[in-house]
């Protein structure tokens, strides 16, 4: 069994006990970027605080481990959630007579002597059942046009690697006979006229135990940072991750590795705004542009494109460029690229001007506010 570490993972993470699985998310995040080894590098202190950041993250984080910590004040993969320590199943005492506890030791007694083996060296086998790490997750900040094309990025991913020294086990060398129960599994104690017979806590009640590994301290695992190119697709959104398989936790007991996952942040782009897989942009174009119709050159992802305005174009009017948007990550289809069209009204610089506008103003004959008046009134 893992020894008990018995660090204030809460306090690492800078969040209180009853913190929510987002808070505790949020945290991690920014203590991580804080003090990554890539942020600070040769700064063995922050290196030190990143892997307690991490181990805090990967117990708080697993709804599970979680339980066992709050319950015991440390993790230990073999304590069941909601149950108890190896070995201390417990005992009905309803109905007995403790009159005679004295002549013969008492409960205080038994049971500090009984679970001062639960630390006292030695770790049962482990059990069958082996158990997946857990993933993790990693932030990457691309820009857009990176974002559109796709890029690679080189990163470093400190994760928990199998012990080189126990292969994973946590255990040095064979296994052995437990000499608190003789191999049997089961322990008997006697209090005055009561005898008990409980589990063994030094084997966990298997007959059997193991040296723990010195250089993983039982834990079968080890913090290792290690360097990946990663891939990030064309078309990547704003928030979208990115499963690279097997670089995330090492498992326990042989089980398999977890997956790391990047999530991107992509910074935006003081033109192009993205929706989906569509592109939006607004496009200024003048007065006669909008009452006569005209063809204009846009800025799209594909560089210059003709944009037909028809005649009587309104301003806030909305075109659709089909397929001229982002690629989707799923499927490689492009969205549409959606531009908003802006009438500008002209700067008017010298009489002619005025007196030309003067002229168009008697030829008009619509009044746009004609209905305003009657359409307040319903």
């Amino acid at each position: 069994m893992p020894t008990a570490t018995r660090a204030d993972y809460y306090e690492a993470l800078g969040v209180k006990r009853g913190a929510s699985a987002e808070d505790i998310r949020k945290a991690y995040r920014r203590l991580a970027r804080k003090h990554h080894p890539d942020v600070n590098p040769g700064d063995k202190a922050a290196e030190e605080r990143f892997k307690q950041i991490q181990q805090a993250y990967d117990v708080l984080s697993d709804v599970k481990k979680r339980k066992i910590y709050d319950q015991y004040g440390f993790y230990s993969d073999q304590i069941p959630p909601g149950g108890r320590p190896p070995g201390a199943e417990g005992f009905n005492f309803t109905g007995f007579d403790f009159s005679d506890l004295g002549r013969g030791g008492s409960f205080g007694d038994i049971f500090t002597d009984f679970f001062s083996r639960f630390t006292s060296g030695g770790m049962a086998e482990p059990a069958a059942g082996a158990e997946r790490g857990s993933d993790l997750e990693y932030h990457v900040e691309v820009d857009f046009w990176e974002a559109i094309r796709g890029t690679v990025r080189k990163i470093s991913v400190t994760h928990l690697d199998a012990c080189g020294a126990c292969g994973g086990t946590g255990s040095a060398g064979g296994a052995a006979t437990c000499s608190a129960c003789g191999g049997t599994g089961r322990v008997e104690r006697q209090a005055g006229s009561m005898r008990f017979q409980m589990t063994c806590t030094r084997c966990n009640g298997q007959g059997r135990t193991r040296s723990i590994c010195r250089r993983c301290n039982g834990e079968g695992r080890l913090p290792r940072t290690e360097t990946l190119e990663v891939r990030i697709p064309a078309g990547i959104p704003d928030g979208g991750r990115v499963r690279v398989p097997g670089k995330g936790n090492a498992g326990l007991r042989g089980g398999a590795r977890g997956d790391l996952y990047i999530v991107t942040r992509v910074r935006p782009h003081e033109y192009f705004e993205r929706h989906g897989d569509d592109i939006q942009t607004v496009v200024p174009i003048t007065v006669s542009e909008a009452a006569l119709g005209a063809k204009i050159e846009i800025p799209t992802l594909d560089g210059r494109s003709v944009l037909k305005i028809p005649p009587g174009t309104q301003s806030g009017q909305r075109f659709r460029l089909r397929e001229k948007g982002a690629p989707s990550v799923r499927t490689g289809r492009r969205g549409d690229h959606i531009v908003e069209v802006r009438i500008m009204l002209p700067k008017v610089m010298d009489e002619r001007q005025k007196e030309l506008l003067r002229d168009f103003a008697r030829l008009e004959r619509d009044d746009p506010r004609a209905d305003i008046f009657a359409r307040s009134t319903r």
